[in-house]
């Protein structure tokens, strides 16, 4: 991997270090309005990333067609308010594990849809480290009880996931990170107040006491503003598919901190699992494969020294 490659990769793993660890922060949300907090924190975070949106943003988002537009909009609506609408509604009939396995599989999905979107085949590597992935994710979580309506709620999860990085693909390049996040921040924190009125009328949004201003807060402005446009730059360097094996670390930062606030626990089943996670971004990320070529040109080296040495021995 090159300095650029490994900069993505750790620009996306920490972008998704954060989102596990926002879990901890919406269990504390539990009992404010769902469109009102989702309104106060992509609002926010608008308000937050606009100042950094960059010259020319707005001569920017004219030059866009009415295709790349669209995909903004469902950018915001799929990946930001509905997936989040689709894991509260799980969480009604099924435990917290369904949606989250679900979304488990995502980089699985990713790693095929991204390349024969663009008209060449998924590479084996990804695949391989995709699986890997996913097969952590689900044994650090776990499957929980559900039923119909659950596991239907927990795809549309898992739709939301992909439509995050695949639908933000073809407008990465144009607006650049921080005014692509700034963006769909601003379209989700519109959506979600067409959503609170026609869901929750008049009771839509109040005024957060402390702990859920807090709670807020976080997410608003690390796990938004910070994470966002980490997750962007990520995947401006290294692409959606190698990007979206990071999102196996979002169960692992969520298990990780679950404890620091008596919500779960870390034992044998989710430190197996976060290996596993591990192993499966190495492999898809080609970390491996980097590290073996770079063993490979150092034996060589090592070869050619040695006969050198005997040459002149010889001599």
């Amino acid at each position: 991997m090159n300095s650029t490659t490994t900069r993505g990769a750790l620009l996306a793993a920490l972008a998704c270090v954060l989102v596990g660890g926002s879990f901890t922060a919406n269990s504390l949300l539990g009992d404010y309005p769902y469109a009102g907090g989702q309104f106060l924190r992509y609002g926010l975070a608008f308000l937050l990333l606009l100042p950094f949106a960059g010259p020319g943003a707005v001569a920017r988002l004219r030059t866009l067609g009415a295709g790349h537009r669209l995909r903004l909009a469902l950018l915001a609506a799929v990946g930001m308010v509905g997936f989040n609408l689709a894991v509260l509604a799980a969480e009604r009939t099924a435990e917290p594990a369904v949606p989250g396995v679900l979304v488990g599989c995502a980089p699985v999905v990713v790693a095929v849809l991204v390349p024969l979107l663009d008209g060449r085949r998924p590479q084996r590597a990804v695949l391989h480290g995709a699986a890997l992935v996913a097969v952590g994710a689900f044994t650090v979580q776990g499957w929980g009880r559900t039923d119909g309506a659950g596991l239907a709620f927990s795809v549309c999860a898992l739709a939301g996931e992909v439509g995050f990085a695949v639908l933000a693909v073809p407008v990465l390049r144009p607006l650049g990170p921080r005014l692509l996040s700034t963006v769909v921040c601003g379209t989700a924190a519109a959506e979600s107040a067409i959503a609170g009125v026609l869901l929750d009328g008049a009771g839509w949004l109040r005024r957060p006491d402390a702990v859920e201003t807090g709670a807020l807060l976080w997410q608003a402005a690390v796990v938004t503003v910070v994470g966002f446009v980490c997750w962007y730059m990520g995947m401006q360097r290294i692409g959606a598919e190698r990007a979206t094996l990071f999102s196996g670390l979002i169960p692992v930062a969520a298990a990780g901190t679950a404890p620091l606030v008596g919500t779960g626990a870390y034992g044998l089943a989710q430190a197996v699992g976060s290996g596993l996670v591990f192993a499966g971004v190495a492999v898809g990320s080609g970390a491996l494969a980097a590290r073996s070529a770079l063993a490979a040109r150092r034996g060589r080296a090592r070869t050619a020294h040695r006969l050198a040495e005997r040459s002149l021995e010889k001599l």
